[in-house]
């Protein structure tokens, strides 16, 4: 049941290395993610849930919206 041993710092110095990369790659690379983060569909789809989701928002009151507020009209058009 003693004092336990103080643990002895050690110094060290973390180095990141990255390797050098080819400049064709990441020309491929940032075009690649420019087409996949620019993205956006042209005419997006209403999805609508399930029936059981619907009976399931609709008994928690989550579904007391009203449908002809003109602050939601442009969402159903």
């Amino acid at each position: 049941m003693g004092n336990k041993p103080v643990k002895q710092e050690r110094e060290e110095i973390l180095l990141k290395v990255v390797p050098p990369l080819d400049r064709a790659y990441v020309r491929w690379l940032t075009r690649d993610l420019e087409r996949i983060h620019g993205f956006t569909p042209r005419k997006p789809r209403a999805v609508t849930p399930p029936d059981h989701y619907i009976e399931y928002m609709r008994l928690n009151g989550w579904l007391d919206v009203n449908l002809d507020d003109p602050d939601l009209a442009h969402l159903f058009k």
